[in-house]
């Protein structure tokens, strides 16, 4: 499909909301000063209403931007979300607390094994813009599949890369299409734009025959073999869908492990 202007001023406010959240949060983080056990509730104090402000703003400019996208179909529907249901611990099933601690717990570890300090803020950092950047994503489908399932006439949703830069894994999950009852597949990180489809018919999964093919193609370069039977390389191994214990299917490369609420661990 094509990005639209309507596409792109509907992006640049979600980016701006990321852009002040995760600076906030950054600035909170870094002011520190110490980053001992004591001191996680008093990031936590600061940082986790910054995190909801901003869960709230894409929210609602989601379903903005859905709703004007449906309108073109059917001007009256108007849809009032659940704001519970797309922020705080309705995204993960964890306590956005348990979540936020888990930077701090990067730095003991990472201390534990004898990294210099700077490295291990580095990683705390780096772990803790992660969540910052899923959590807002989360957010963002939460809303999608909320506000499609309140809208009769869309059939699916559709992935958009309209980043900078955008991971293979986003590309071709751009060429498939999702039925909006479904969570739409993410990676941390991720920042895809969301787009709700309506249609007489069912495509097929694959929507975007050409696009899949210049992936495979790009696959072929990089790893110096293709097959689309899967006979000389099982894409199944090479892109496929795990389900994360937090926050729903998510691509991602077989071989990698993700963690649910049990497998979290505190350093002594």
């Amino acid at each position: 499909m094509t990005v639209t202007r309507r596409d792109l001023q509907y992006d640049a406010a979600v980016r701006s909301v990321w852009t002040s959240v995760l600076g906030r949060v950054g600035l909170t983080w870094k002011r520190l000063g110490s980053w001992r056990g004591s001191d996680v509730s008093k990031f936590q104090r600061t940082a986790l209403p910054i995190l909801e402000g901003g869960q709230r703003q894409v929210a609602n400019l989601t379903t903005a931007y859905l709703e004007a996208l449906y309108a073109d179909i059917d001007r009256r529907k108007r849809v009032d979300i659940d704001l519970s249901r797309v922020t705080g611990e309705a995204l993960r099933g964890v306590a956005p607390e348990v979540v936020y601690e888990r930077p701090f717990k990067e730095v003991w570890t990472a201390l534990s094994n004898d990294e210099p300090l700077d490295v291990a803020l580095d990683r705390g950092a780096h772990r803790l813009e992660t969540l910052v950047k899923t959590d807002l994503q989360l957010a963002r489908t939460h809303t999608a599949r909320q506000v499609a399932d309140e809208l009769p006439k869309v059939s699916y949703t559709i992935r958009e890369p309209v980043g900078e830069y955008n991971c293979a894994l986003c590309l071709v999950a751009a060429t498939q299409r999702y039925w909006k009852k479904e969570l739409l597949p993410i990676h941390p990180g991720c920042d895809c734009l969301v787009k709700i489809v309506t249609a007489d018919y069912d495509p097929g999964q694959v929507i975007d025959e050409e696009r899949l093919q210049a992936i495979h193609d790009a696959v072929e370069a990089e790893l110096g073999d293709y097959d689309r039977s899967g006979r000389a390389i099982d894409y199944r191994k090479v892109i496929v869908q795990h389900d994360h214990g937090e926050i729903g299917p998510v691509l991602g490369f077989k071989g990698q492990r993700f963690t649910g609420p049990d497998d979290i661990r505190i350093p002594k």
